[in-house]
């Protein structure tokens, strides 16, 4: 952890705890593939679709899987895709500062 991260590292933590590793509607190893990007095949393109473009998630793409899966299920599946790819361009946005303080 750096000094930029400090001020919320903590409640990230807390939260990725509660939603990854927590009891939910869905499994939690399947709550930390989804955030990891390593979903099972059915659920890649929805999530592909919210790390890569979230803006163009359609409700088409969530009716897609409503007969698979619960509107909690999609929930959880659809805020640990979020989570994943916010804790990813997190970290990169840090190294890359970090490594612009580092120069003279």
């Amino acid at each position: 952890m750096n000094s930029h991260d400090r001020p919320f590292a903590e409640l990230r933590a807390a939260t990725g705890a509660a939603l990854l590793r927590g009891v939910g509607a869905t499994p939690a190893e399947l709550r930390q593939a989804v955030a990891a990007g390593r979903p099972p095949a059915a659920l890649s393109p929805l999530v592909e679709k919210i790390r890569a473009h979230a803006y163009r998630v359609t409700d088409g793409d969530v009716n897609a899987l409503r007969g698979q899966y619960t509107e909690d299920q999609l929930f959880e599946i659809i805020v640990s895709a979020a989570f994943g790819a916010a804790e990813e361009r997190l970290r990169a946005g840090l190294r890359a500062l970090e490594q612009a303080l580092e120069k003279p």
